[in-house]
């Protein structure tokens, strides 16, 4: 076996520098210094740690049951209760009213004042609209609630884009809380007047409620319904340039909204469920599918290494076995 040795010593040696020669780099290389990218690192930290591909996987799977079962609990025992409000319409017309529209004239102004009063029921008063037809060019339309009222001249309107208030308009920011209100017609015809006489939208067109039981989310209702908007007297008032004789035409609709019902939030369970399951898997597949694809990448990488390595220490033992059936002398003399 002495003179084996030398002859595997030098077959390594060539093996050895196969690999470092393939490993060379060339001549004027320079190291990157761009960091690692993504799936290097990647890489670089599952071979650290074995172990961190399994605690990925067991993490988001304990996540996933711990969220999913979070939204399934809470569609289950929910403590958030829907009230309905019953809203009752009161229709006001000068033309069939007992009380008539007064008419007065201002010589020194040369101005003609249209007045007319409603008395509004002031149980839960939530909206004040009124409508003046048949007016003239440049007329005025005065309302005056001492109560005090919120208006603007978008509320209550069809939007259509062209102000740019539109969009994101909010009545608790830009409407007037104010006793008197005042439109103008510039080429007269009709004048329309929205008004709220609180911005809570609890107050209107149903809402909800946390409560602990039907009991409490009743009461909690009510008590977010329940106003008195009083003095709830409006004066309506029209001024027209000139001598006018011509009555416009005055109507005025009142809302309001009484408790009508409160039951528990409901949903199906089940299909909020799945879709809690479906948005969770979603979101953690977007993590574990790119870490998942280099881990096998590299085991993969890994693999045709390992045969390569085989194979070449099968060439190797190949090449040294012929050798073991001559005497030590010839192979030493070789």
């Amino acid at each position: 076996m002495a003179t084996v040795r030398p002859y595997i010593k030098t077959a390594g040696q060539a093996l050895v520098q196969r690999t470092q020669k393939t490993l060379r780099k060339p001549v004027g290389y320079k190291a990157s210094k761009r960091p690692d990218s993504w799936s290097v690192l990647m890489k670089k930290a599952l071979a650290q740690n074995p172990n961190l591909l399994r605690t990925l996987i067991g993490l988001s799977l304990t996540l996933i049951f711990m969220l999913s079962y979070a939204v399934y609990g809470a569609t289950v025992s929910p403590s958030v209760y829907i009230y309905q409000t019953e809203p009752t319409v009161d229709v006001y017309d000068a033309s069939v009213a007992d009380e008539n529209v007064e008419r007065t004239y201002d010589a020194d102004d040369n101005t003609t004042t249209w007045a007319w009063q409603v008395i509004a029921d002031d149980s839960n008063l939530t909206w004040v609209n009124i409508t003046a037809t048949d007016l003239a060019p440049g007329a005025m339309l005065r309302v005056t609630n001492i109560a005090m009222l919120y208006s603007h001249e978008l509320l209550g309107n069809t939007y259509d884009l062209q102000n740019p208030l539109e969009e994101e308009f909010s009545c608790a920011d830009l409407c007037d809380y104010s006793s008197v209100h005042e439109r103008i017609s510039e080429e007269g015809g009709t004048i329309e007047f929205h008004a709220l006489t609180s911005v809570d939208p609890a107050r209107r067109s149903n809402g909800s409620v946390f409560a602990a039981d039907l009991a409490e989310a009743e009461q909690k209702s009510r008590a977010a319904i329940e106003y008195t908007h009083s003095p709830s007297i409006l004066r309506i008032e029209i001024i027209e340039d000139g001598n006018r004789t011509t009555t416009p035409s005055i109507s005025a609709e009142t809302v309001n909204e009484s408790f009508g019902s409160v039951a528990v939030f409901s949903v199906d369970a089940a299909t909020e469920f799945l879709w809690a399951l479906a948005a969770v898997v979603g979101c953690f597949s977007m993590v574990l599918i790119p870490s998942l694809t280099v881990y096998f990448a590299a085991r993969a990488k890994e693999k045709r290494d390992e045969a390569k390595l085989e194979l070449a220490k099968a060439e190797v033992e190949a090449s040294i076995e012929p050798s073991g059936h001559g005497n030590d002398g010839d192979i030493g003399t070789k």
